[in-house]
């Protein structure tokens, strides 16, 4: 069961999550994502593979499926039926998983590693972003992209809702556009002084959310005149003097709160709209005590589950590595009400 009583909780299991059986060979993971039509989720790994498993209400999982390819994988996503898996990475191609027939095949390709790859289901198009400093666009039907966007720089993170894509890139770019009007690219400041880690669009998509390496989020809006009023950042993922980064961000879509996640091996939960944290994890460390990073999570379609990956993320290199140790994680949360539904915003004093 979700959440049952545990005589003794793991290191990297303070929160009593239920973890994954995971594969041996799993090296650190890149994505988790989960079926937009059905109870599966793909984690994708820098071993080469990419793995699917089903759960369910009990708190049960089965490993239904995997597929090995050549080059770490970096980034996945579902097609809106949730027949088959995109998978994007270093070897520079996007395979679309099948998963009735359990085979691949490749629909898209970059001059350089694929970083995020995204579906639109209202245009049946996939849509790319690579360290090539390029988007794309594809009909997966065809082998030459439908578009091609030129972006200053190499693309970092990037989030569609809907017809609104918002692409993060390197030296701290952020560019928002509609799907339909690719050359019409709005490219705005970054209200961070560090290097862009995630991006998520917000469920009205009147803006987005960006995290950084510097532990903190930007609450950013499109309009200018929401800038003017709405914008502003928070801190997060800090313990003391020690900082880290914020690798992931979801929006619950019932109550349009989000979660953030980050390499102090913590998950929060918060409301933008009354500028509150909701909840606060414990954290997840190693056994030499260090924290377990949170590289990647998202809710399930029905926000009642948020999976989240622990793992390595590298930031102080390959000397401090231990894998036996350090072994990478799969987990599944169940969410409680009072941890994603928003809360009254509290009253401020006013003068006597």
């Amino acid at each position: 069961m979700f959440g049952a009583a545990a005589a003794a909780k793991p290191l990297h299991n303070p929160n009593n999550d239920l973890e994954v059986p995971a594969p041996g060979d799993l090296d650190s993971i890149s994505s988790l994502t989960f079926s937009p039509a059905s109870d599966f989720f793909a984690v994708t790994s820098w071993n080469n593979s990419a793995y699917v498993w089903q759960y369910n209400a009990q708190g049960q999982t089965f490993a239904k499926a995997q597929n090995a390819g050549t080059q770490p994988v970096l980034a996945s996503c579902w097609k809106h039926d949730g027949s088959g898996i995109f998978l994007g990475g270093c070897d520079k191609a996007v395979r679309l998983w099948d998963l009735a027939s359990n085979q691949a095949v490749q629909v898209a390709m970059h001059d350089a590693p694929v970083r995020q790859v995204a579906w639109c289901p209202q245009m049946n198009l996939l849509i790319t972003g690579s360290w090539d400093k390029t988007f794309r666009y594809w009909d997966t039907r065809s082998p030459s992209p439908a578009h091609t966007g030129q972006l200053p720089e190499r693309v970092y993170a990037m989030d569609l809702r809907e017809d609104l894509l918002v692409i993060g890139t390197a030296d701290r770019g952020l560019h928002a556009l509609f799907v339909t009007q690719p050359q019409q690219i709005k490219t705005l400041a970054s209200q961070l002084k560090w290097q862009t880690r995630c991006v998520s669009v917000f469920p009205d998509k009147k803006g987005f959310l960006v995290g950084s390496i510097e532990g903190r989020v930007a609450v950013s809006h499109l309009s200018e005149q929401d800038q003017k009023d709405k914008n502003f950042t928070f801190k997060c993922h800090r313990l003391e003097s020690e900082i880290y980064s914020v690798n992931t961000m979801s929006f619950h879509n019932t109550y349009g709160t989000f979660v953030t996640a980050g390499s102090d091996g913590t998950y929060n939960f918060w409301d933008k709209d009354s500028k509150q944290r909701l909840k606060a994890q414990a954290k997840a460390v190693y056994p030499n005590q260090q924290p377990a990073p949170v590289t990647c999570g998202s809710f399930d379609r029905t926000g009642t589950i948020y999976g989240y990956a622990l793992s390595y993320d590298w930031s102080k290199g390959y000397a401090e590595y231990n894998p036996q140790t350090m072994k990478p994680y799969i987990m599944l949360h169940s969410c409680k009400e009072d941890e994603v539904k928003p809360k009254p915003k509290a009253p401020t004093a006013g003068r006597k």
